[in-house]
């Protein structure tokens, strides 16, 4: 009996006719060679298991059972290398953490961070200042209304020595590997056409002024032990209700860039990377009318975005538009429901972590590391009361909440230098190639619109591993059916599941 093989178009239709010569003419001892067991990870809809290793490994099969089309895996078609998955690490994430007792603090650290034994976290967002998340408005240059220090002379790290800077050092020595991005809410207030931390847009006659405290900052943190491999020029540059916050439009960004902060970086012998926008889907005008500028673009790495507005597929056309630069996805808050018997962990996995890599990103940060139960700190004039952090912290007491699992699914096993690989997507169209009912000698191929298999995404690590990331966003329970290298296997996946899968050959 011919079994049913099925493989999208996109990955080798023109293979057809050697896919059946190959099936017919060879022993099955001589099709492919083995594989070794697939591990799985599971989170359950009704939190039977969250992010549990599963006891008992899922082996690759020469036949395929059942019907359906099976998610094909290819690792010769490679997309973008992944740099990494986390959280922001916000003041009011370190004030929390920084008064745990060393202990507690140091389990759940190692919890998070660790690459070994934990969810190894790979990325962080830092503010540069404060944000909304915190409990009060600060920057490295604060002054007494009316002053003004375009010499930067007053320049200070002054309250991420509170806490930021501490937990910083602790996490750096669970994985000094992990990669930090840095991005400010607003300017020092006198460097504003308002005076104010709240909206007001930069100076224009201070814009090498503030090149140079972006400069300042990345050198005082590495006299720290802290690198930074990316800035992004302003958090939210289309929102003004923040506090703080301070709009910045994409010509004020464009001059910025090309007359200062370009320029500065490059005679302080500053590598880390610039990146554009920081901000919703629905503005891909924004970074890509900056880049149109030869020269601005030069000093460019790629446009960050967040998904508070607009279709996770734009940031494919950002890539389309300009495949010579990066793309990073910097912020989205995620939250449930803290007495909820149930976790949407299908739904945050689908639309995130299999939307942002499949749509080009090299990483994935959620919005934000820890709060309290009441969701604090924020400030109290535009701070967000409804961002739940990943963990809430009550003293020494710690609750994983869903956007912990959702990174967690990522972060444990798709490590920095990971690159996405092809897997069928469920909208793309499928080959199947059965027996004829009254010949079953000859194969017949039937080309199927949609594949309609379950929302993943598959990675090759660093050292030799696939990842297959899957959520189960259907109604039932069923068997994830997949495709390696000819091998075939079947991932049980209850209805509301995501589970991680990991083999190597």
């Amino acid at each position: 009996m011919f079994n049913t093989i099925a493989m999208t178009l996109k990955q080798g239709l023109q293979l057809l006719f050697s896919i059946v010569i190959i099936s017919y003419a060879l022993p099955a001892t001589a099709q492919n060679k083995a594989t070794s067991s697939i591990e799985s990870w599971i989170t359950n809809a009704d939190r039977s298991a969250l992010f549990v290793k599963q006891p008992t490994p899922i082996v690759f099969e020469r036949q395929t059972k059942g019907r359906g089309l099976p998610i094909i895996i290819d690792d010769r078609q490679k997309f973008q290398t992944i740099d990494g998955f986390g959280f922001a690490l916000t003041w009011g994430s370190t004030l929390h953490l920084h008064n745990m007792s060393p202990a507690a603090r140091k389990a759940v650290m190692n919890e998070i961070f660790s690459v070994d034994t934990g969810a190894g976290v790979s990325y962080l967002r830092l503010t540069i200042g404060a944000s909304d998340l915190n409990s009060f408005v600060y920057s490295y240059d604060d002054l007494p209304a009316g002053q003004t220090d375009p010499e930067l002379k007053k320049f200070n790290l002054g309250h991420d020595y509170d806490h930021v800077i501490p937990v910083l050092k602790e996490i750096l020595s669970i994985n000094p590997q992990i990669k930090l991005m840095a991005s400010p809410w607003s300017a020092p207030a006198w460097m504003k056409t308002n005076n104010n931390v709240r909206n007001g847009s930069l100076k224009p006659e201070y814009y090498n002024t503030y090149a140079q405290y972006f400069v300042k900052y990345i050198q005082a943190m590495k006299k720290e032990g802290i690198t930074i491999d990316a800035i992004t020029i302003q958090n939210e540059p289309l929102n003004a209700k923040n506090t703080p916050s301070m709009p910045m439009r994409d010509h004020e960004q464009a001059t910025f860039i090309k007359q200062s902060l370009g320029p500065a970086f490059k005679a302080a012998g500053i590598a880390t990377k610039i990146i554009l926008f920081d901000h919703n889907l629905d503005r891909p005008d924004y970074p890509l009318s900056i880049m149109n500028d030869p020269e601005i673009s030069d000093y460019v790495d790629g446009s960050a975005f967040h998904h508070y507005g607009g279709e996770i597929s734009t940031m494919s056309l950002v890539h389309l538009a300009r495949p010579d630069k990066n793309l990073y996805f910097t912020e989205q808050m995620v939250v449930e429901d803290p007495a909820s018997t149930t976790i949407n962990i299908a739904t945050q996995v689908k639309r995130l972590v299999i939307g942002t890599m499949r749509n080009w990103s090299r990483n994935l940060i959620l919005w934000n590391l820890a709060a309290d139960k009441l969701n604090d700190p924020h400030t109290d004039n535009g701070g967000c009361s409804m961002c739940q952090g990943a963990i809430t912290i009550d003293k020494d007491e710690v609750k994983r909440n869903i956007a912990y699992y959702t990174i967690a699914h990522a972060s444990k096993f798709v490590r920095s230098g990971s690159v996405r690989i092809s897997s069928t997507s469920p909208t793309d169209k499928a080959l199947s190639l059965t027996n004829d009912e009254e010949r079953p000698e000859v194969a017949r191929a039937t080309v199927i619109e949609n594949s309609n298999v379950m929302p993943n995404v598959a990675f090759r690590t660093p050292d030799g591993k696939i990842v297959l990331i899957v959520a189960n966003d259907g109604p039932g329970a069923s068997s994830v059916k997949i495709q390696y290298k000819g091998m075939f296997a079947s991932l049980p996946l209850k209805a509301g599941a995501v589970g991680s899968f990991v083999w190597k050959e």
